[in-house]
């Protein structure tokens, strides 16, 4: 009973991942503890990304709340990571309108609308990896 009880967080994500992402046959989770507590790692097709994350981390943020009830209700402390895939693009506009792709990652360009000619010009930030700008969000 109580390793069922623990496997609730895994089948908890694997359930709402799968309905969310265009792939769920490619949703991969892992399950690990340590002294910090259960971490749940997540992999998806890369194309899938931008529905993991949502709109400035938001479904994820929504996901690792979830998460957190969970674990309370099982005197756990719940974590998810989730693993930027090889080949992933994120939505960052270079000067053409190109989706560019994270650093490091060999994938082909995908063409988005440009902006129109009269937008105000948006402040550039910098780069950043899908970890650390799910870390900034301080769930």
């Amino acid at each position: 009973m109580e390793n069922d009880r623990q496997s609730h967080d895994v089948e908890f994500v694997e359930y709402v991942v799968k309905s969310i992402v265009d792939h769920p046959d490619d949703v991969k989770l892992e399950r690990t503890i340590d002294e910090m507590g259960v971490l749940i790692t997540l992999a998806v097709n890369p194309e899938d990304m931008g529905q993991i994350i949502g709109r400035q981390g938001a479904t994820a943020k929504s996901i690792r709340t979830l998460l957190r009830v969970i674990g309370a209700r099982n005197n756990a402390r719940v974590n998810l990571k989730i693993n930027e895939p090889e080949g992933s693009t994120r939505n960052v506009r270079g000067a053409e309108g190109v989706a560019v792709p994270a650093e490091g990652t060999p994938s082909e360009a995908v063409t988005v609308e440009a902006p129109a000619a009269d937008a105000a010009p948006v402040a550039e930030k910098p780069k950043q990896s899908v970890e650390e700008a799910l870390d900034d969000l301080d769930l």
